[in-house]
């Protein structure tokens, strides 16, 4: 999954998605360790996956609270 299409998704769905990822990492980890695991490449790709996910997440939490703590007005700005 590709980072463009992350930032794209609204907040909820990155939240499902996240969620999703994470239950599926368990199994597939404990198909590893069973031996039962065909392609063990799937665990690297999923935990990268789910790591771009939860990046994404607290870059739209960041923007969000950055929008809030704007200043609004000149007279608010910060003086060097």
């Amino acid at each position: 999954m590709k980072v463009t299409e992350l930032r794209e998704m609204s907040f909820d769905e990155l939240k499902v998605r996240e969620e999703e990822l994470s239950e599926e990492l368990s199994r597939i980890t404990i198909q590893l360790a069973l031996k039962r695991l065909d392609n063990p490449l799937k665990v690297r790709i999923a935990r990268r996956d789910l790591a771009r996910i939860k990046t994404v997440i607290n870059e739209k939490i960041r923007t969000d609270a950055k929008a809030e703590k704007a200043p609004a007005g000149p007279g608010d700005a910060k003086k060097a």
